[in-house]
């Protein structure tokens, strides 16, 4: 359930494209994005802007009615690995995002 999400996201954030990339984000979330901050990530990120799609799933806890998805993540760019991290919960009966990122 939580990979194509993040397939989903990797793919809208290399493509600097804000309203799909947040489109399965939870209300609360998008209504504390401030989105001429994230606009301007998309813009100027090397990392956001060339995440590879191969990455690997690391695990997931839960928390309340939350579970956090821990994924491996590469750049096509950058040598290296990130943390990305995908918080997880219901929403009117939907799976929705309640954060998002990469350390």
């Amino acid at each position: 359930m939580a990979d194509p999400l993040w397939r989903d996201l990797l793919k809208y954030s290399n493509e600097g494209k804000y309203g799909e990339f947040v489109q399965k984000f939870a209300r609360s979330l998008v209504l504390a994005m401030n989105q001429v901050v994230v606009n301007h990530q998309f813009a100027n990120s090397e990392l956001a802007r060339n995440l590879a799609d191969d990455f690997d799933y690391l695990g997931i806890i839960r928390r309340g009615e939350h579970v956090t998805v821990l994924y491996r993540q590469r750049s096509t760019r950058k040598p290296g690995e990130w943390l990305g991290r995908l918080v997880l919960g219901y929403e009117d009966g939907e799976v929705r995002i309640f954060a998002a990122s990469i350390f």
